[in-house]
C-alpha cells in the first residue's frame, strides 16, 4: 500500500470506522537530568487522528515524572529522577485497569529509548497480552524490522510518519480481535503489512507516509493529558516548565522569561542534508509545511485555552519559506503588537543573514528580511543549529553551501562565515534572541577548528554586551543569554556521519561493531544493541566498559577527555589557551 493508496483508503472510511477500538499510546522518558518541557506532540497527534475515526485513545506519558528522593539526590539529579521500571509498571497497570482491555498499545520514543521500550514491552505484554503491541517513532523508524528481534514482545513496528498509518494499524487490531487472526488474514484485511508469524504471534512492519494535507490534521489531543490515572496534572506540569531557557536546563538559553509555554510543529521533513542528523521519523528530505493560516489558528487556540505566554515550534526549518513568514506576520501582527502573543522557532543562520550577491562582487541584504517579518509576527526567539564556526568543519558536516556562499570575515584571528555573523546581527537588530547550539568532536575536527567555535561564542558575547557595564544586571543577563554549552558529536545509526570511515573504524575499535561489506550496514548483533543502549541526547561523552571514549576527532583520547571536562566546567578559556 503506497502513499496514494493509503490516502485513498482513508478517504473511503466512515467517521465511526474505529468505533469501540481502544488504543493506548505510551511515551518514553528522556533526558532525566532536566525537567520535561515539551508535551509529547507525536502521541498527541496520533491520538487525535484515531479519535477522528471513533476510537477511544489514552495517553500514558512516562516522561513527565521527576521524583525527588534520596536516590535522586545521590545521583545529583536536582529536578528529580525518572520513574523506576517498577513504578512505571504500577502506573501502566492502574491506567489499563481503568481503561479496560486494549485493542492497540503503541510505544513511542527517540532512538535513545531502546532500554525503556524493551522493559515497557515486557510490562505491557504481561498486563494486556491480547493487545496488539507496536513500536513507532524515532527508534522504530531507524531499526524497523530489526527491532522485532531486539524486542520480541512486539507485534509490529511502524516507521516514518504515523498520522495515516496509525488508522490502518488500529483497523488491523480491530479485525484480529473481531474475526481472529486467520480469518482476518484470509479475508485480506491485514494486507499488505503482515510479515510473518513467529512464536505463535503475527508480525507486521508498517510503512508510514506523509498525509496529503498537513492542514487537514486535527490539533494534538493534549486534552488527554489533563491528568493521569492518579490525578497528577500532567499537562499543567508541562505548561509551567519553559520550552526553552535557563530554568529548562537545556542548550537553549534565552534573554527573556517564559512563564507558561506549549510546543508544536510547523513543518515535516528537511530540505537539507546535514550528515549528523537523522530525520527519518519526520519525513526525511520530503519537506512539507503547514500554512500560515493553520499555524495562526493553533497559536490563538493555545493562548485562549491554556493561557500560554510563549509557543515553541520544535521543527528545525521554520524559516525556509519567506512567503509563509510574511503571511503569518499579516495575520498575527495585531496580537504581537499588543504583546499578547510570543513564540519561537528554529532556522539557519544563512536564512537570518538573507544575503544576496551584488553586481560589484559583494553582498547585499534581501529587500525584506525574514527575521524582521518574524518579529512582526511576534517571534522573540530563534534557535540556530550553528554546530561549528569552522568553515572546513561545516563543509565536512554538509552544512557548507549557503552558509559559506557569502564568504568569511575575521575576528580576533578567527575566520567566521559571514552568513553566521550577519545572521546573528540581523536577528539581534530585529529584536529577536538568537540562540546557537554547538557540536565538538566531529570526525576529523582539530583543536584549532574547535577553538574557532569557541571564538564565535566570545564574539557573540562581545556583540550583545557592547555598551553595557560589567557587573550590572543588564550585562549579566546578556551574558547568560548566550549558550555556552557544547554537545559531543554522536554517531546515530542511519545518518551519513555513521557511514564515515573514521566513525566506522572507531566504532569497531571501541564497541566492536561490525559492518556488512556489501551493504555497509552495521551487523545487528549484541554489540550493536549495546551501543544503541549507550546513546543519549548528545549531552554526554560515550565510553565503553573500559572507559575508553568514543572520539572521532583528530584529538588524542586524552586530549579529547581533557577538552570535554573543561567544556563541561564552562572553562572555555582553558581550551582556547591549549
Amino acid at each position: 500500500m503506497n502513499l496514494v493508496a493509503t490516502n485513498s483508503f482513508l478517504n473511503s472510511l466512515q467517521p465511526n470506522a474505529l468505533a469501540g477500538v481502544k488504543a493506548t499510546l505510551i511515551n518514553m522518558p528522556i533526558r532525566e537530568q532536566a525537567k520535561p518541557n515539551n508535551p509529547p506532540v507525536g502521541p498527541a497527534l496520533l491520538a487525535a487522528r484515531l479519535r477522528e475515526f471513533g476510537a477511544e485513545p489514552t495517553i500514558i506519558d512516562l516522561n513527565i515524572y521527576r521524583i525527588k528522593d534520596e536516590d535522586a539526590a545521590r545521583r545529583g539529579l536536582e529536578t528529580g529522577r525518572s520513574l523506576t521500571f517498577a513504578e512505571a509498571r504500577g502506573l501502566i497497570g492502574r491506567t489499563l485497569e481503568k481503561a479496560g482491555g486494549q485493542h492497540l498499545i503503541g510505544l513511542s520514543g527517540l532512538i535513545t529509548t531502546l532500554r525503556w521500550q524493551t522493559e515497557v514491552a515486557k510490562i505491557v505484554r504481561d498486563l494486556d497480552p491480547d493487545a496488539m503491541l507496536v513500536s513507532g517513532g524515532g527508534l522504530a523508524t531507524q531499526f524497523r524490522a530489526d527491532l522485532l528481534n531486539w524486542i520480541p514482545e512486539l507485534d509490529a513496528v511502524a516507521h516514518s510518519e504515523g498520522d495515516d498509518i496509525v488508522v490502518k494499524i488500529a483497523l488491523d487490531a480491530k479485525a484480529m480481535r473481531d474475526k481472529g487472526f486467520e480469518r482476518a488474514l484470509n479475508a485480506g484485511l491485514l494486507s499488505p503489512f503482515y510479515r510473518e508469524t513467529k512464536d505463535g504471534r503475527p508480525r507486521f512492519v508498517y510503512h508510514g507516509g506523509r498525509p496529503a494535507n498537513l492542514d487537514s490534521l486535527p490539533l494534538p489531543a493534549y486534552d488527554l493529558m489533563q491528568e493521569d490515572v492518579d490525578g497528577f496534572k500532567v499537562l499543567e506540569e508541562y505548561l509551567n516548565v519553559p520550552v526553552w531557557g535557563g530554568s529548562a536546563k537545556n542548550s537553549s538559553a534565552t534573554s527573556f522569561e517564559i512563564k507558561r509555554s506549549i510546543s508544536t510543529v510547523s513543518s515535516r521533513g528537511c530540505p537539507f542534508e546535514c550528515k549528523f542528523c537523522f530525520r527519518g521519523a519526520q519525513g526525511e528530505r520530503n519537506y512539507g509545511v503547514r500554512s500560515a493560516e493553520n499555524l495562526a489558528t493553533e497559536f490563538i487556540e493555545y493562548q485562549n485555552r491554556y493561557g500560554v505566554d510563549f509557543i515553541g515550534l520544535m521543527d528545525d526549518n521554520f524559516m525556509v519559506s519567506p512567503k509563509r513568514i510574511s503571511a503569518l506576520a499579516d495575520i498575527l501582527e495585531p496580537y504581537a503588537a499588543s504583546g499578547q502573543l510570543r513564540w519561537g522557532a528554529h532556522g539557519r543562520l544563512d536564512e537570518a543573514a538573507d544575503l544576496r550577491p551584488d553586481r560589484k562582487g559583494g553582498y547585499r541584504s534581501a529587500d525584506v528580511l525574514r527575521v524582521r517579518e518574524m518579529r512582526r509576527a511576534g517571534c522573540i526567539y530563534i534557535g540556530f543549529g550553528a554546530e561549528s564556526a569552522s568553515p572546513q568543519v561545516l563543509e565536512d558536516m554538509g552544512k557548507g553551501g549557503f552558509m559559506l556562499s557569502s564568504g568569511t570575515e575575521v575576528y580576533n584571528g578567527f575566520e567566521f562565515p559571514r552568513a553566521m555573523t550577519q545572521g546573528i546581527r540581523n536577528t539581534l537588530e530585529a529584536g529577536i534572541h538568537g540562540n546557537c547550539t554547538w557540536i565538538m568532536g566531529y570526525p576529523g575536527e582539530t583543536l584549532e577548528q574547535l577553538q574557532t567555535s569557541l571564538g564565535f561564542i566570545k564574539w557573540q558575547q562581545d556583540l550583545v554586551t557592547e555598551g553595557l557595564v560589567a557587573g550590572t544586571p543588564d550585562h549579566d543577563d546578556a551574558m547568560a543569554s548566550i549558550n555556552t554549552s557544547i554537545f559531543t558529536a554522536t554517531a546515530y545509526p542511519g545518518t551519513e556521519m555513521f557511514r564515515h570511515p573514521r566513525v566506522r573504524a572507531t566504532l569497531g575499535d571501541v564497541f566492536n561493531l561490525k559492518f556488512d561489506r556489501k551493504s555497509g550496514q552495521p551487523v545487528g548483533d549484541e554489540n550493536f544493541r549495546q551501543y544503541v543502549l549507550e546513546l543519549n541526547d548528545a549531552t554526554k561523552m560515550i565510553t565503553n566498559e573500559s572507559g575508553r571514549p568514543l572520539n572521532f576527532s583528530s584529538l588524542s583520547d586524552d586530549e579529547f577527555v581533557h577538552v570535554r571536562e573543561k567544556l563541561d566546567a564552562q572553562d572555555h578559556d582553558a581550551v582556547l589557551g591549549m
